[in-house]
């Protein structure tokens, strides 16, 4: 006995149905107040020193771009950090307390750097020439960039041990070098002092009370090359791990008004070799374990050192290299973003991602130059959510991430929508605890639907007129083919691609009616941009 066709069909698209859960959930945005704020250039990429000899889990995925030797000329890249207009770049990494600099009185010649087997890193000290110097700030001149540069702090201090390094910095070389940056013009937003050397340190450690005489050090030398200037470049320091100790201690030393920025770095997805980075990242619950970082460095700050900010120096998810086929890929922009959004409300003024252009998480793949799918979300994060931090709260599950910004350079709210979950679907009803409008807490919108019966959605609308049709902008972002691995992102379904003269695609929301279901289907990004929402905190 045969079936009919009918219920054939449906036997075969029931269990994509079944599959699917459809739950909603409210999110109330607190417009009256910020909870915190931001640099306007929030979002910060680095770049690096390693050669391409730099090698992890028998992989070499560095190839020639590293800041002695990427190419200044490839089209892509200068059109890849104008369209940020500006983009904040940090100049470091592990090999910056290896750099030497190559100015004129230098007493003596220095090389490119190569591998060496007792060497910090596996590597022998490296040469900055000077006209490799010139030909970056050139090509930052050119493209806008902020420019962060990571100085060498270990400079005439010596082994003391297998990891701890004393002695005094000598800054000799480092003021010849920003004598001569001086001299030709070149523009530095900041210098950071060392890589990674706090706490435990990773390779090489210096004791918190010496780094914080050197940091002093250095701050009365930078006011002493910049006297003559009114722009004088912000000083940070340790670009390293945090360790409450130790960066108490550092504060305590160098005193008020040294350390302009506490930078910290983050890897919290572990090696690049895990075979579970994916699961990290979908797992709310190891999303979440960074917060206490975020939260004790912002306390420490407050107790011990009110008149410096909070950064992320550096941050590249898993470390050495990050994960083939994950850092690369849609799926890395679950954790990416959730960690902008995480850190920001945290107090954080700036995060660098590692990085630009390197290793296997990149913003821009390694051998092409074309954008990695990270990159899209960054310049998303950049246009859209401004330096107003708003408190969201949610009876929602923890796989619905949200986070809400005052929008950049306009009036409205920007809400951030990560749905972690491969299962659920989520209908988002949007109330606001502002109630200066008769709509504030209008319940509307009704929808049938065949998947889940009926749902219910909120809109604020601020003070604007029921009788007036207004919109909302919507970007929601899913991966090539659904796989969580593809350097396609979509963009309203549409691939995300560079023209066909290597320009940045036009990042174009759809328009929603405001009054319209809001959902947010499973392992997708959404932000959403509500132009009149009314927002007294971020006037």
């Amino acid at each position: 006995m045969g079936f009919p066709p009918f219920l054939l069909i449906f036997l075969a698209v029931c269990p994509a149905f079944l599959a699917q859960i459809v739950e909603d959930t409210a999110l109330v945005i607190d417009g009256t107040v910020k909870i915190a704020e931001t640099d306007a250039n929030y979002v910060c990429a680095t770049l690096d020193w390693w050669p391409k000899e730099k090698c992890n889990y028998n992989e070499c995925p560095w190839g020639y771009t590293s800041l002695m030797n990427l190419d200044l000329s490839h089209p892509f890249l200068a059109n890849s950090i104008q369209a940020f207009n500006p983009l904040r770049l940090r100049l470091g990494g592990s090999l910056q307390n290896r750099v030497i600099y190559d100015v004129s009185n230098l007493e003596f010649r220095c090389h490119a750097f190569t591998k060496q087997g007792d060497g910090l890193f596996g590597f022998s000290k490296g040469c900055l020439h000077m006209n490799r110097w010139d030909e970056l700030n050139s090509f930052f001149k050119k493209t806008g960039a902020l420019v962060t540069f990571g100085l060498n702090a270990l400079h005439g201090r010596q082994r003391a041990g297998k990891r701890v390094w004393g002695g005094n910095w000598d800054s000799s070389n480092a003021r010849d070098f920003i004598n001569y940056t001086i001299s030709k013009g070149y523009q530095i937003h900041s210098w950071e002092f060392g890589n990674e050397l706090s706490g435990k340190g990773i390779g090489a450690n210096v004791d918190a009370e010496q780094y914080g005489k050197d940091v002093i050090h250095l701050n009365n030398l930078i006011d002493q090359l910049y006297k003559n200037f009114q722009a004088r470049p912000l000083l940070l320091a340790p670009g390293g791990f945090y360790d409450k100790e130790w960066y108490e201690k550092l504060l305590e030393v160098s005193g008020p008004g040294t350390v302009d920025a506490l930078t910290h770095h983050i890897y919290n997805l572990g090696p690049g070799s895990d075979h579970n980075l994916v699961n990290k990242i979908l797992n709310p619950l190891h999303l979440n374990k960074i917060a206490d970082t975020f939260s004790n460095l912002s306390q420490t700050i407050e107790m011990n050192g009110p008149w410096t900010s909070a950064w992320v120096g550096e941050s590249g998810g898993a470390f050495n290299n990050g994960g083939h086929n994950v850092s690369n890929t849609f799926v890395n922009s679950f954790w990416y973003l959730d960690q902008l959004g995480m850190a920001a409300k945290y107090h954080t003024k700036v995060y660098c991602r590692q990085t630009f252009i390197g290793g296997n998480y990149g913003l821009l793949d390694t051998s092409t130059f074309i954008p990695n799918p990270d990159y899209y979300s960054a310049l998303l994060w950049h246009r859209l959510m401004g330096k107003g931090v708003l408190a969201v709260s949610s009876n929602s599950s923890s796989y619905l991430r949200s986070y809400a910004h005052c929008t950049r350079d306009r009036a409205g709210v920007t809400l951030l929508l990560i749905n972690l979950s491969n299962q659920t679907q989520y209908g988002v009803g949007i109330e606001s605890s502002v109630n200066t409008s008769s709509h504030a807490n209008e319940k509307s919108n009704y929808k049938k639907s065949f998947i889940h019966g009926l749902k219910k959605t909120f809109s604020w609308v601020g003070s604007k007129s029921s009788d007036v049709t207004l919109s909302r902008e919507e970007y929601h972002l899913t991966p090539l083919d659904g796989n969580l691995h593809s350097k396609t992102m979509l963009l309203n379904g549409l691939p995300l691609q560079l023209t066909e003269i290597g320009d940045i695609p036009s990042l174009s929301p759809v328009l929603v009616n405001i009054n319209s279901p809001i959902s947010v289907a499973p392992l997708s990004i959404k932000f959403i941009v509500f132009p009149n929402y009314n927002s007294p905190g971020c006037r």
